[in-house]
């Protein structure tokens, strides 16, 4: 056959290869390296199941192996060995009592069992992570991180690692409410005294006349506007 006999040869074989086609699964190729499986091994398990669809041969030769894979046979026989203890594949053997003949045949259905393992391990995992998220979501905006962002959007900048670390204190600490932090915070604005030491103030000085809530806040400064803070 000349070149152009060759080139015309490919271009058919080309438009046809489609019809070859060997149905991998997808978390085979993804997971292998998770099943403990080599390189070798998993692409072994691919040939086994190109054989099966394509071929239609449920136990290729030695020497059918070694064709496809590249291995000698001793290395393939070694992989088919592991893989049998592994239980991703077994043999099973049968009868054709019309014909009297016995022949066998691979049982992929441990390899399918360890990747529905895979997805369902997957699964779990995204369902897991969209949980924290929706928990992460639904946290009330009185935790520390948002008592930040209150006192970012008073102030107009970001906190330093000083003032975060003020505003920790007085929740960890000190065991001030976050209520009371907060109209702390306000009596602040309302002084035009924003600064966190004039917060401080304000606490202790609650503190000390057992302030406890935003209600007893609101009572104890209505009854001492009037006298201002020094």
């Amino acid at each position: 056959m000349d070149n152009a006999g060759w080139k015309t040869w490919a271009e058919g074989a080309s438009s046809g290869l489609g019809a070859g086609m060997a149905v991998i699964p997808y978390v085979l190729l993804r997971h292998y390296r998770k099943l403990k499986l080599t390189d070798s091994e998993a692409m072994l398990l691919v040939h086994l199941i190109a054989f099966k669809q394509v071929e239609q041969k449920d136990f290729p030769t030695m020497e059918e192996l070694e064709e496809v894979t590249g291995s000698g046979a001793q290395s393939i026989a070694e992989s088919l060995q592991k893989l049998m203890r592994a239980g991703f594949i077994a043999i099973d053997e049968e009868l054709d009592e019309l014909r009297g003949i016995q022949y066998e045949r691979y049982n992929l259905s441990g390899l399918y069992h360890q990747l529905s393992l895979c997805l369902a391990s997957e699964e779990k995992q995204r369902t897991q992570a969209a949980n924290r998220r929706t928990k992460k979501a639904a946290k009330p905006e009185t935790d520390s991180s948002n008592m930040f962002t209150v006192f970012e959007k008073e102030f107009g900048r970001p906190l330093s690692p000083m003032e975060c670390e003020t505003i920790s204190g007085w929740m960890d600490q000190d065991r001030y409410p976050e209520e009371l932090i907060r109209m702390a915070l306000k009596e602040a604005v309302f002084a035009g005294k924003v600064h966190f030491r004039y917060i401080d103030r304000i606490l202790l000085e609650w503190s000390r006349n057992r302030v406890r809530s935003a209600e007893d806040a609101r009572a104890y400064t209505q009854k001492f506007r009037g006298g201002g803070r020094a």
